[in-house]
Order: C-alpha cells, then sequence, then structure tokens
C-alpha cells in the first residue's frame, strides 16, 4: 500500500502560514542545505504530490517560473513527478502532469493508496489534510518547525479535527534552528 504523508512548515505557536494566503516568510527561518537534501529525498520517493486548489495554483506558478537558481533540482523535480489536484472549481492546468480530481477526494485517495507504489505528498493544502485526517488517510505527518513566533495566522491544524494517536518516528535538529518531526500514524489507528 502506498503511504500518503503530510509535509508542511509550522511556527513555533502552530502557524503554516500569515494571515494572507501564501504569507510564508518564516520559511526562510528553517530553510538551508538540510531541508533542501530532505526535500530532494522526498520528492524522489514520490510517485505523486497532492495538492488543494489554492496550494496547486501557488505551487505551479512558483515552480514553473520563479524558482531561485539554488532551488533548480528541487523545481526540475517538482515539475515532473505527476501531481493530484483535488478541486471542485478548477477545470483545466497549465502544469505539466496534473491529474484534476473534483468529487469524492477522501474515497478517490483510499484508491490511489491501495494501488500500491511510491510515497505521495501532501503540501500545504490545509482544507484538503483536514479531509484526509477526518478520514484517518495519512499515514505521516512530516513537519518541519520553524523557530519563528508568529502570533496570528492560519494554524496547521484546527481545532475541532479528528483524534488521532501517532508515534514518533524521527527527530531532526536543523542548523537553522528548526526541527524536523516525523509522526506516523500508529497500527491500529
Amino acid at each position: 500500500m502506498r503511504k500518503l504523508i503530510m509535509w508542511n512548515v509550522m511556527t513555533l505557536d502552530g502557524y503554516f502560514e500569515g494571515t494572507q494566503n501564501w504569507d510564508l516568510a518564516f520559511h526562510s527561518a528553517i530553510w538551508g542545505e538540510e531541508l533542501e537534501k530532505l526535500s530532494i529525498e522526498q520528492l524522489q520517493s514520490a510517485d505523486y504530490l497532492v495538492f488543494g486548489r489554492v496550494t496547486y495554483e501557488g505551487m505551479a506558478a512558483y515552480w514553473t517560473s520563479g524558482a531561485e537558481n539554488s532551488e533548480q533540482e528541487v523545481a526540475q523535480l517538482m515539475n515532473s513527478i505527476p501531481k493530484l489536484v483535488f478541486s471542485k472549481t478548477l477545470k483545466s492546468s497549465d502544469w505539466n502532469n496534473t491529474t484534476i480530481i473534483s468529487e469524492n477526494a477522501a474515497e478517490e485517495m483510499l484508491k490511489l493508496k491501495e494501488q500500491g507504489g511510491k510515497d505521495m505528498f501532501v503540501f500545504g493544502s490545509a482544507n484538503l489534510s483536514e479531509t484526509f485526517i477526518a478520514h484517518h488517510l495519512f499515514d505521516e505527518y512530516r513537519i518541519g518547525v520553524a523557530p519563528v513566533l508568529l502570533g496570528n495566522g492560519r494554524p496547521l491544524f484546527r481545532q475541532g479535527i479528528a483524534p488521532n494517536n501517532l508515534s514518533l518516528v524521527s527527530t531532526q535538529q536543523l542548523s537553522t534552528g528548526g526541527v524536523i518531526l516525523k509522526y506516523a500514524k500508529n497500527k491500529a489507528g
């Protein structure tokens, strides 16, 4: 069975973006060689990148035209790996290797997991992630914690999400002061 993995960066006080969409300035506090290496390893282990519409549109705009020279290996992988975008409103896509899924996100994801293969990563995509959390579809949560107190913004995990008991897989301290936490779904859950 394929694994579905959440990958997100959040602040120490739990926000994955500021008060506006794409308010991600705090990402610079955690980014460095170690996180770039992890990003490349994760992308190389992926069959699919999974997005909700808002994240998809921002990622497509950035990785198809705005990537910095230092990110070229990541950009090449982001552009070549097949992408799934879950959206009821998006009708077409210009980002190569994209499939739009407009109905039954949880059911479709379960079918994809059952096919087997390499990992699938959900980046950002808070609303879609909430759906997958509610249906206990994530096999692993990989969270980069930036050494920043933002004070306000959009929390990564909203109040009222489905309870989930997790097991710590690993921690990795970064030279930037950030930490990568990896948690897996308990076998019983």
